[in-house]
Formats: structure tokens, C-alpha cells, sequence
């Protein structure tokens, strides 16, 4: 596949052709957070090596090169073109090709585990994430584990409230919309998304087949003060928070609480 799909938001593609999304997850703290807790609750419910992965939507295979290196068979399917590059320099091992998470040129069956953990953001229709939801499954084993992430409904709110920078209009406008639909429009240095609550991820999920349906906070509920440190004492100060931070995490998600805290929220399901 060598031409982006015509249905591809053309605003999404050029975001991240601009945006250094290879840096995000390794040059701020609460980056690392993220990177952190996702590898960690992925290693925790995965099969063990060798095993196949399809990381849909994997962008520059930040998650597909240490897949790679644990062991496993990875394939990425992005439909940014520089993403695409960027995976199959960054992760040695890993294939990569463009494609659409909605329609995957993929045969059914094939995978162990299939990743998902960007692409239902930036699908602002319900039923394009469903598309996604029902694709990731058919190309799963029967079995197999589906990972699918969300950004939280709330954290919008969290990251304008902890850099001082909730303004009346803010609140009354896009902030409110977000907390109330999960519809952001891109206006302030992110592109087209939807931001999910847990439960409305786990729904999806199950509404597209998927069983044993389970859902975490990734970065928990401390993953505010890890942005407000780094805002207002630097990336050094804010580091050193974070096991702190991933600590908290384990608690809260280990009881079941404060899912919708985090920043993003990842649920696990079986095709």
C-alpha cells in the first residue's frame, strides 16, 4: 500500500507529519509515565515470546522495538508515511506498511495479539472506532489479546487546571464540551480527537465482540503533578517523580479506582 487512504483525516495526517510524536514518549517525564505503565501492564497480560503482534496505528514503533526485542514478530500499520519510516529505522526486526485501522489489508486470524493504541482517538465517530474494535478482533486468533488505549475525558481538564491556565472561557467552552461529549476539535496544539470515559471504552469494546473485558489507568491519578512539576521546575524535577507516580498507578489500579484519573486509559479484551 503506497497512497494514504482518501478517508484518513487529512488534518490528523498533517499533524503528525509536523509533530515529533518519535520524541513524545522519551523526552518528558510524564511521557516516560506513559511509556512506563503502558509496557508494563502490556507484559503483564501478553502471551510469552515468540509470539505475532500487529501494532495498529504504532506510529514511529516506539512499543513495536522493544516488542521486538522481548522476542516477538511485529508487524505496523500506520497510515502516516513518516511514521512508517521512522518505525522501520527505529525498530530493526519490525515490518511496517501504511494502512487503516478501520480496513486492515490483512488476512483473519493471523495475530496473538493485536495492538490499538492510538488509532480510536483520532476516530471521532463512534462507529469508525467500532470499524477499528471489529477489525482488530477479526485479525486476532480466536482468543487473542486485544489492547486498545483512550485518552481520559477528564484530562483536559486535569492538564489546564495543574498549569494554571484554566481560563473561564476555557471552561465554558472546550473544556466543558470535552468533559460532556469527549469531542475536541483540535484547536489548541493537538488535532481532531475523542477523549473516552472508562466505561464508554470497555462498551466499545465489548459492543465489538471482545470478551473478558478488563480496563486500567495507565499513568494514574499522580500523572498531573508529574506535568505541573515539570512545567514549573523542569523535566529533572519532574523525573523524579515519577516512580512515585508509577507507584500510585499500581495502587489505584489494583483496587479499581481513580481508572478515569490517568491520562489515558488502556483496556484489554479477547478476540
Amino acid at each position: 500500500m503506497t497512497l494514504i487512504d482518501p478517508l484518513i483525516d487529512p488534518l490528523i495526517v498533517s499533524y503528525y507529519t509536523e509533530y515529533d510524536e518519535a520524541s513524545r514518549l522519551h523526552s518528558t517525564a510524564v511521557g516516560r509515565l506513559e511509556f512506563e505503565r503502558t509496557r508494563e501492564l502490556l507484559r503483564r497480560s501478553r502471551p510469552p515470546p515468540p509470539a505475532r503482534v500487529l501494532d495498529v496505528g504504532g506510529g514511529p514503533g516506539t512499543h513495536a522495538r522493544w516488542l521486538v526485542e522481548d522476542g516477538y514478530e511485529v508487524l505496523l500499520v500506520d497510515p502516516v508515511p513518516k511514521h512508517v519510516e521512522q518505525a522501520r529505522e527505529y525498530a530493526p526486526g519490525c515490518s511496517a506498511e501504511l494502512g487503516d485501522a478501520r480496513r486492515l489489508a490483512l488476512p483473519s486470524d493471523g495475530y496473538d495479539v493485536v495492538l490499538l493504541l492510538g488509532p480510536l482517538y483520532h476516530l471521532s465517530e463512534r462507529g469508525g472506532r467500532l470499524a477499528a474494535l471489529r477489525e482488530a478482533r477479526r485479525v486476532a486468533v480466536p482468543g487473542g489479546l486485544v489492547a486498545v488505549a483512550g485518552i481520559s475525558r477528564h484530562s483536559l481538564l486535569q492538564d489546564y487546571t495543574v498549569s494554571a491556565g484554566l481560563t473561564p472561557e476555557l471552561l465554558a467552552g472546550e473544556v466543558s464540551r470535552a468533559v460532556r461529549t469527549g469531542s475536541y476539535d483540535g484547536s489548541r496544539g493537538f488535532t481532531v480527537a475523542h477523549f473516552h470515559t472508562a466505561e464508554e471504552l470497555a462498551g466499545e469494546a465489548r459492543q465489538a465482540g471482545l470478551d473478558d473485558v478488563r480496563r486500567h489507568g495507565v499513568e494514574g491519578p499522580g500523572w498531573a503533578y508529574v506535568v505541573a512539576a515539570g512545567r514549573c521546575a523542569g523535566q529533572e524535577a519532574a523525573g523524579a517523580l515519577v516512580a512515585d507516580a508509577v507507584a500510585t498507578a499500581r495502587l489505584a489500579d489494583e483496587h479499581g479506582v481513580l481508572t478515569d484519573a490517568s491520562a489515558h486509559i488502556l483496556v484489554f479484551g479477547a478476540a
